[in-house]
């Protein structure tokens, strides 16, 4: 069972991080910052369609500034899903800003309506914390997803990932009689070796989401991660391994029912050969954020020890051993894909 060993530490964007950010296009001037955001005069709980607590709180600001905030989100909006294309402002308006308290970053949420035809979508904006941008930068890179966010000094901005959070639809939709668990579990599989691959860890079922889409026969899925402050930081492997977390069981036992020893190695060779593709078409850019990272501290160093002692003996490869951080074991377990 995988266990997280301590509360994680934030950590801030690095000079090499920040170097790359601005190469890359992820950085840019947003017209307010996270700690703009702060300045909220109330809150109050939000609460879902059936009148639970989301553990979210909506805040309110005072009416001098509402209309100069609500207007450079509007434009922040547009930076991240229009490339900064001011038209589409006037069409858009700011309904709620909440605030998630409990989480350790305490992120703000900002939902989004089109006065045009209602429709609404969501984007965060957070206390950048320097693991979390290695592992969004990584999930671009090395996933089938790409990743929409940008950086303004220690202000993250991220776009919202759409789909059914994995414990809700571990409670609403296993027993579904349209539910393919053979395709289910080949998706879990090939998560699970992504996230290993990559070192993404606590993938419990709080911290993806799975995405069903109807093909012509059936249906497809997709499971996306949408945490990723535990990118290389905690010290045990099994951590970086979903199948680990108890909370993952559910899915976990529909695999042991339906798919043979075979047909998982199979799919995880699959798995890492698409990640080598990906790899090799993003080769420098991926060199780039390697550099970065090795250049970087975003780890303990009783975690380091931990981690290159355990994929040692995984991999029975001595070579873990020798590296000095969390960038230069990252670098092995990816060369273990033939990228070179």
């Amino acid at each position: 069972m995988a266990l997280i060993s301590k509360k994680k530490i934030p950590y801030k964007i690095s000079i090499s991080l920040q170097a790359y950010l601005e190469k890359y296009q992820r950085e840019t001037a947003l017209p307010l910052n996270y700690k703009d955001l702060l300045r909220y005069k109330n809150s109050f709980p939000l609460l879902d369609n059936r009148n639970q607590d989301t553990l979210w709180e909506s805040v309110t600001y005072e009416p001098s500034d509402i209309n100069e905030i609500y207007e450079n989100l509007k434009i922040i909006y547009a930076d991240l899903k229009t490339d900064g294309d001011a038209s589409v402002i006037e069409h858009l308006s700011v309904d709620r800003v909440d605030i998630c308290t409990y989480a350790n970053t305490s992120p703000f949420r900002v939902r989004i309506s089109n006065k045009v035809n209602d429709n609404y979508d969501y984007f965060y904006i957070k206390n950048a914390d320097a693991s979390r941008i290695y592992g969004l930068e990584l999930e671009h890179l090395l996933s089938p997803n790409a990743i929409s966010y940008l950086t303004h000094k220690q202000t993250l901005v991220e776009e919202h990932i759409a789909g059914i959070p994995g414990d809700i639809f571990m409670q609403n939709h296993l027993t579904d009689p349209n539910l393919n668990p053979i395709r289910l579990a080949k998706e879990f599989v090939k998560f699970n070796e992504r996230c290993f691959v990559r070192l993404l860890g606590d993938m419990h079922s709080s911290n993806f989401v799975v995405i069903i889409t109807p093909d012509f026969e059936d249906f497809h899925y997709r499971i996306r991660a949408i945490d990723f402050d535990q990118q290389s930081y905690e010290g045990s492997k099994s951590v970086y391994q979903p199948q680990y977390f108890k909370q993952n069981f559910p899915i976990i036992e529909l695999g042991m029912k339906y798919m043979t020893p075979e047909s998982v190695r199979q799919y995880q060779k699959e798995e890492r050969s698409l990640m080598t593709h990906r790899a090799q078409s993003e080769k420098l850019r991926l060199n780039d954020l390697l550099t970065a990272m090795k250049n970087d501290v975003i780890y303990l160093q009783e975690n380091l020890k931990q981690l290159r002692t355990e994929l040692a003996r995984h991999y029975q490869n001595p070579k873990f051993q020798k590296c000095q951080n969390m960038g230069e074991i990252l670098e092995e377990s990816l060369r273990l894909l033939n990228l070179n």
